[in-house]
């Protein structure tokens, strides 16, 4: 009896684990979110909710997780690059969440091209 107490306790153990490593994968890519969006609003002269629905439309065009868009719009400007795919769906739907009330002289800067 005492090995099937021992046999649950590791499973238990091992499924508690494998919870706690989803969870932190989860945090790091909700931050890196938050800073994809942050990046957009900067740059993209659009609200949060905009911001999100830029990412998520970026992802569903491009049939990239959004976590990994994400994440190369955050490496981009210390020298990452985006595909070409992911930087041309990006600019689109960043021209389709521009307010138009935005001025020329405070428009958004364009998303940089790989070298």
């Amino acid at each position: 009896m005492s090995h099937t107490v021992a046999g649950e306790a590791a499973e238990e153990l091992l499924a508690l684990r494998e919870e706690n490593r989803q969870l932190k994968e989860g945090i790091v890519a909700h931050a890196r979110i938050d800073q994809a969006m942050g990046v957009l609003i900067a740059l993209g002269g659009i609200t949060p909710d905009d911001a999100w629905d830029v990412l998520r439309e970026v992802s569903m065009n491009t049939n990239t997780q959004l976590r990994m868009v994400a994440a190369a719009l955050v490496a981009q400007p210390v020298g990452g690059a985006l595909s070409e795919d992911v930087r041309e769906a990006l600019e689109s739907a960043l021209a389709e969440h521009r307010r138009p009330s935005m001025s020329t002289s405070a428009s958004p800067q364009r998303v940089r091209r790989p070298t």
